[in-house]
């Protein structure tokens, strides 16, 4: 593999925003310092006074594939991740068929291996497959989830008693439950009390805020019983967020072993109910867009370090699929290619800092999801050289025409994002304006339970 210098950069390195250069070796990183002369290296990138940052590492992202690849595949989705600074992706398990048991995952895991260029983890489903959950921790998933606690795609959904058992299971695997907290009764009712209401705001109504506190709450209960690690998914609420705040609080001050994290997404940071009348439909997703209020308390939790991971939630679907009322429009929104160029200029506009975005986007997600243990994530000598090369004044404005998912559109439509000159994984340049990346060169990033799978 050829060495890579680059050059006339600022790295973010030892707690600085700090001038340095990054040599790169057999793909790891070599050495990280100033002024380093290597004129033997294979190529030199000048970054001309840029970042060179971790790339991002996505932690929720729906590739569509197997089942419903008009919408996206391994490789469309990669290619979109790779050309927004995502190295590596947690893929969720809500295919056609769902990741559910062995069969399942061999095949998801085949066509990732043949498509993807970036490097990926591979969730495992829960539903009525309690008793097949050990045999998919063996088979080296990441983690357990989304588990729905509201219908979703492939009926995935589970109800009070289920999911107990389902978390007991994940407690005794040592394994991550990841939540999608919205409560099923609530959400009918509201669906009863405006059934006819077909305007967009309708379905933030519909999935109110109170939907996602009162899931969050009886999680958070059944997480306590079951003394199960929870990483809470897409947490859009000033209720929600209050209350996994104050859970944190209590588990750190008992020195808890039992880990709390939660994600947020871009649409819940960049996005409001405001977006609903220029977005109408292709608005819509689960859980949907929120007040002012919300978005606010959720950038305070980037700031003060309560908010542990951003990603994507990367959902497509067609243009002709989200046409039509806001009833039959399906949930979801493409987002893995935006999600860095978003959170670059939202540093840019000292929403938050620098650190705070490498720790949510990389450091955090990779610890979380236990991805570190294969060099993700960490910007030091000896991990692997998964990273984008940007500068903060090349701001761009969004439209779906530059972006690369099959969906063909996008919520960020006319907003600034901070794309990267370069994204690099594993030391090898994948990106650099143009997708150079080889399909199916991603590896597989087995979870803590491996084990040799020998039928």
């Amino acid at each position: 593999m050829n060495d890579i210098l680059i050059k006339n950069t600022k790295v973010f390195y030892k707690n600085q925003l700090q001038p340095g250069e990054v040599l790169i070796n057999e793909g790891k990183i070599k050495k990280i310092a100033k002024n380093l002369k290597d004129e033997d290296a294979d190529r030199h990138i000048d970054a001309h006074g840029g970042l060179t940052i971790p790339a991002g590492i996505d932690v929720h992202v729906h590739f569509r594939e197997p089942g419903m690849t008009h919408k996206e595949d391994w490789y469309s989705g990669s290619c979109a991740a790779a050309a927004g600074g995502i190295g590596a992706v947690v893929e969720h398990p809500n295919t056609l068929p769902p990741v559910i048991d062995r069969k399942s995952f061999r095949e998801k895991l085949k066509l990732a291996n043949r498509k993807s260029i970036i490097d990926f983890g591979i969730n495992g489903g829960v539903g009525k497959n309690i008793e097949k959950l050990e045999s998919l921790w063996g088979l080296g998933i990441t983690a357990f989830g989304e588990i729905f606690m509201a219908e979703s795609t492939a009926g995935l959904g589970l109800d009070s008693d289920l999911l107990k058992e389902a978390l007991e299971t994940i407690q005794q695997l040592g394994a991550l439950a990841c939540i999608h907290a919205e409560d099923e009764n609530i959400k009918c009712d509201n669906e009863i009390l405006l059934k006819k209401d077909f305007t967009p705001l309708s379905h933030s109504r519909i999935r109110s805020n109170q939907c996602e506190a009162m899931a969050v709450k009886k999680a958070l209960e059944l997480s306590g019983l079951t003394s199960v690690n929870t990483h809470f998914c897409h947490i859009s609420t000033l209720e929600a967020f209050g209350q996994l705040k104050r859970e944190k609080y209590i588990l750190e001050k008992e020195k808890a072993s039992r880990h709390l994290s939660f994600e947020v997404a871009p649409h819940h940071l960049f996005l409001s109910d405001r977006d609903w009348d220029r977005l109408g439909t292709f608005g819509k997703m689960n859980p949907p867009l929120r007040n002012r209020q919300s978005v606010k308390a959720l950038v305070n939790g980037i700031n003060d370090s309560t908010v542990d991971v951003v990603s994507s939630d990367h959902a497509p679907h067609r243009m002709s699929e989200k046409e039509g009322d806001i009833k039959s429009a399906p949930s979801g929104v493409p987002g893995v290619e935006t999600l860095m160029p978003l959170m670059m200029v939202g540093v840019k506009r000292n929403l938050f800092p620098l650190k705070r975005l490498i720790e949510v986007t990389s450091s955090n997600p990779a610890r979380i999801f236990g991805l570190d243990n294969h060099g993700k994530g960490v910007f030091a000598e000896g991990y692997d050289a998964d990273l984008i090369v940007m500068d903060p004044r090349n701001v761009k404005s969004i439209n779906s025409d530059m972006l690369h998912s099959k969906a063909g559109w996008t919520p960020y439509e006319g907003m600034e994002g901070i794309f990267p000159e370069y994204t690099i994984s594993r030391g090898e340049i994948i990106w650099d304006g143009d997708i150079v990346g080889r399909r199916g060169r991603g590896n597989f990033l087995p979870g803590a339970g491996s084990v040799k799978d020998d039928d």
